[in-house]
């Protein structure tokens, strides 16, 4: 099986796309690969594997970058207590959430609050879809694995594994 998207099955594209957008409507929801695989049409395994090949990360992995991307949002844009936005964005517990967002953007969700507010930004001309873009947390290695590195960047983007 080749790993590239477009040699997939345009019918298969489009039932991964129609759980792509499921996920993207309501991410705050669980998401087991056994409802996306129902609302694909396909097994199970034939969904996760299929999801990754086309998509370039899993379907949890997909998941997690949406929640973090709203929660990102929820910071700048709204007065919600920490506590509020985790259980709006799908967290079944604010330790989880804290812990994962940290793993992912590389600071507290309250460090990254302070920090939109302290900076004044003009947004208002760019649009929505490059505003978001900029924001999306990298997710190119699993959270655990980022646990065992150091993170020199920002988003990740230069790691050195630690000793």
């Amino acid at each position: 099986m080749s790993g590239d998207p477009a040699t997939q099955d345009p019918d298969l594209l489009r039932r991964l796309l129609r759980a792509k957008d499921r996920m993207d409507a309501a991410s705050h929801e669980e998401w087991p690969v056994g409802r996306l695989a129902q609302v694909s049409g396909v097994s199970e395994a034939h969904f996760a594997r299929s999801f990754k090949q086309a998509f370039g990360v899993p379907p949890h992995r997909y998941l997690l970058t949406r929640r973090i991307e709203r929660a990102m949002a929820l910071l700048r844009e709204t007065d919600l207590s920490i506590t509020d936005i985790a259980f709006d964005t799908g967290w079944a517990s604010l330790g989880t959430f804290g812990r994962t967002f940290r793993d992912i953007t590389g600071d507290s969700p309250s460090a990254i609050r302070m920090r939109q507010r302290a900076t004044p930004h003009e947004l208002g001309r760019v649009p929505v879809c490059i505003v978001s873009a900029a924001h999306r947390p990298g997710l190119m290695t699993a959270v655990s694995e980022k646990r065992r590195q150091t993170t020199r960047g920002t988003n990740g983007s230069e790691q050195q594994e630690i000793p």
